[in-house]
């Protein structure tokens, strides 16, 4: 079989193809994380009513604190992959296609950005991560305090609860003015 000389060019598409295909996968999956999120508060809330202890409501920041979080690193991710093939992948590309300049490789990674309601959609995403993965476990937390019948311990593990809850809110806007 004779050899096929591999051009930088095409080592540089496939290692676009295979991030693509791992921010595809990833954003997928943060974006289900949103619906798990909405399922497992749903679920824990009916439970809490039907059995009448407010206790079970302290399931709610754990579950909450994880998804937010596993949500939270793969959105980083993908922006990173984002980032990758906009400053360094597509620029060597570009600079094989046409070495003297004038060409942009992955032109929508850029273009996209310019949109004039991307700040606006930036600010009603962070709502709603803040409302999904902060914003409701606290409420669940207020509803167990003003319970007023939890317990010294659980009512510890609460506040610890609420201390996790108030890292993620932080981290959550943190990211987002990164992005």
């Amino acid at each position: 079989m004779p050899e096929q000389d591999v051009t930088v060019g095409q080592l540089l598409l496939v290692e676009y193809q295979t991030i693509k295909d791992e921010q595809k996968a990833r954003i997928g999956f943060r974006d289900n994380l949103l619906y798990v999120t909405l399922a497992v508060v749903a679920a824990v809330i009916a439970a809490t009513a039907q059995a009448k202890r407010p206790s079970m409501l302290l399931a709610l920041p754990p579950v909450c604190v994880v998804l937010g979080w596993t949500y939270l690193v793969n959105d980083d991710k993908i922006s990173a992959i984002g980032r990758y093939v906009r400053e360094d992948l597509g620029p060597r590309l570009a600079g094989l296609a046409r070495p003297g300049g004038g060409f942009e490789a992955f032109g929508w990674e850029t273009g996209h950005r310019g949109d004039t309601r991307r700040r606006s959609r930036k600010a009603i995403q962070l709502a709603v991560d803040l409302t999904a993965f902060c914003a409701v476990p606290l409420a669940a937390l207020v509803v167990f305090w003003a319970d007023g019948d939890g317990g010294r311990l659980l009512v510890a593990m609460s506040v610890l609860e609420a201390l996790a809850v108030a890292g993620l809110a932080s981290q959550i806007v943190r990211y987002a003015r990164g992005a």
